[in-house]
């Protein structure tokens, strides 16, 4: 089981030196998780980034707030089973416009050039085409949006 570590003793940039161009979609890791290349659609219209998870499940550890989720890969790869601390949790409204309250994560994400700590919330997406939504806060760090363009990092082939 992939367990995300105490990122908070990590020393890693907060934001880039330069300014990094990036399209509507991209492929982020999330290495303390042990998973590469997810789909992520960028979406400045969220505040906060989202990871699909299933098997949802609070539980103690040491007596700290701790949640057991699965990241389904689906196409015949085997699926993350993972564990976090829980960090929160948070009301989102959803894209459907239904209020839902999700647990918040803090785990390392790396999108192209930088490596950062930052937080996802939790939600089953599977109805939606991209498994990770990148919000406002991690793009924040340094990113441009190009709309028009998707990919400029690179994809699996690539990568």
């Amino acid at each position: 089981m992939a367990q995300a570590n105490n990122p908070k003793s990590k020393q890693l940039p907060k934001k880039l030196k330069e300014p990094c161009e990036i399209g509507w979609c991209e492929l982020i890791d999330l290495p303390e998780f042990g998973v590469r290349n997810l789909h992520a659609k960028v979406d400045t219209g969220a505040a906060t980034s989202s990871l699909h998870a299933t098997r949802i499940k609070p539980f103690d550890k040491d007596g700290e707030p701790y949640v057991q989720f699965t990241i389904p890969m689906g196409s015949g790869t085997p699926d993350y089973h993972c564990e976090a601390r829980v960090y929160g949790q948070r009301r989102i409204k959803s894209s459907n416009g239904v209020m839902q309250t999700r647990y918040v994560v803090e785990t390392v994400m790396k999108l192209g050039p930088l490596e950062w700590v930052g937080h996802m919330t939790l939600a089953n997406r599977q109805s939606m085409i991209f498994p990770v939504l990148i919000g406002r806060r991690a793009l924040k760090r340094g990113f441009l949006v190009n709309s028009a363009k998707r990919w400029m990092l690179g994809r699996h082939e690539e990568r």
